[in-house]
């Protein structure tokens, strides 16, 4: 091995590039569940959630007009 700092910084940049190529991997590898569409009655019912347009929002939009 070197034991010059230059060789110092490379191992230390080399094991760093490398932890994070791992932790990436392992974010990439967890499992997320898959949503399930609702049909029907079910669907009817929760059709008002989302965005909505509502007076408070329209205030804020109008504030923050340039």
């Amino acid at each position: 091995m070197n034991k010059t700092p230059l060789g110092n910084r490379r191992q230390f940049l080399l094991g760093a590039s490398a932890a994070s190529v791992a932790a990436a991997a392992a974010v990439v590898a967890t499992v997320t569940p898959v949503a399930v569409t609702p049909s029907g009655e079910k669907a009817k019912a929760g059709a008002g959630r989302g965005y909505q347009l509502t007076e408070h929002v329209r205030n804020y939009y109008r504030t923050t007009a340039v």
